[in-house]
């Protein structure tokens, strides 16, 4: 770029999956946030011909806001590696990984980090062998909580037969009754623990995630130090195992009977919405929206 030239940012967002409708407002968000923030922001509602758009507009960063498969699972990311495009959050690899809840269980599990005990299932191991114990049933590659069941009677189906919700395999944990936590992590740094209040549901679906006054958010949470400092700590840790870089915001539930936070999951694409967790953490750290953008920016490159 020129003397004085503005960098262009090219903001991700909507894309194919079935977070479009979430990923449309962060990409909003962003783009106004980064716009306040001094740069030259282009919003793209990403399709199939994003290459050639991309091409077209000459973005210097990609500001990722996408959400969802395609967009938080490596696609994009390997695409903007082609293209040599740096671009905001995690590469191809950690955002492959932790898209996959089950084998970022497993990486979990291998570094000490305790998650709920659980397996896959498809539709016919569920319905010739169905639960007992209560228990959260959800897709391996998805977020926003779409097609995520607590099922507090096993007798009682969250689905009828034939009518089963996911592509192939769901998995199947063990329910664990406590606060819902959440952690930041940006850079290399936990931010704070928000504990989430569903206002109107026993969990936080994909409603109390994104209607208004859907959850209350208590920051910092009301926990013992010890867990606070476990949330905080096994955030950063998971985040380094699986390569992520710019921000990540892990999920926990603080187990009732032990006191400990147990690991849910990780996503390499927080939300960006009026109501999201992320933003709404950096603020009480002292980080405004346009700042936390311009910081993602700054630290923007490609594998």
């Amino acid at each position: 770029m020129g003397a004085g030239e503005m960098t262009r940012v090219a903001v991700l967002k909507g894309g194919l999956s079935r977070e479009r409708e979430v990923s449309l407002v962060s990409g909003a968000s962003c783009a106004a946030a980064l716009r306040e923030a001094g740069y030259d922001v282009v919003e793209i509602d990403v399709d199939r011909q994003i290459s050639a758009r991309l091409i077209q507009e000459k973005p210097d960063v990609c500001f990722n806001a996408l959400h969802g498969p395609l967009g938080e699972d490596g696609s994009i990311q390997g695409l903007l590696n082609i293209l040599d495009i740096p671009y905001t959050h995690s590469g191809v690899s950690a955002s492959s990984l932790a898209m996959d809840k089950v084998r970022t269980k497993l990486i979990a599990t291998q570094i000490g980090i305790r998650s709920p005990k659980g397996k896959l299932v498809n539709e016919t191991v569920f319905w010739a062998d169905p639960p007992v114990s209560p228990y959260v049933i959800k897709p391996v590659n998805d977020g926003s909580s779409i097609n995520t069941f607590v099922v507090r009677d096993p007798s009682k189906h969250p689905f009828e037969k034939g009518a089963w919700p996911y592509m192939d395999k769901a998995l199947m944990e063990e329910l664990i009754d406590g606060a819902e936590l959440t952690v930041t992590v940006l850079g290399d740094r936990a931010l704070t623990v928000t504990e989430i209040v569903p206002a109107n549901n026993e969990f936080y679906d994909y409603s109390a995630k994104y209607a208004p006054g859907g959850s209350v958010h208590v920051i910092p949470a009301r926990i013992s130090d010890a867990a606070f400092k476990q949330c905080m700590d096994t955030a950063v840790k998971i985040h380094i195992a699986l390569g992520c870089r710019g921000i990540s915001r892990s999920d926990f539930i603080l187990d009732t009977r032990t006191d400990e936070p147990v690991f849910l999951e990780i996503n390499t694409q927080p939300g960006m919405t009026p109501t999201s967790l992320a933003p709404e953490q950096a603020q009480k750290s002292g980080i405004t929206f346009p700042q936390l953008t311009r910081i993602l920016v700054e630290n923007a490159r490609t594998d």
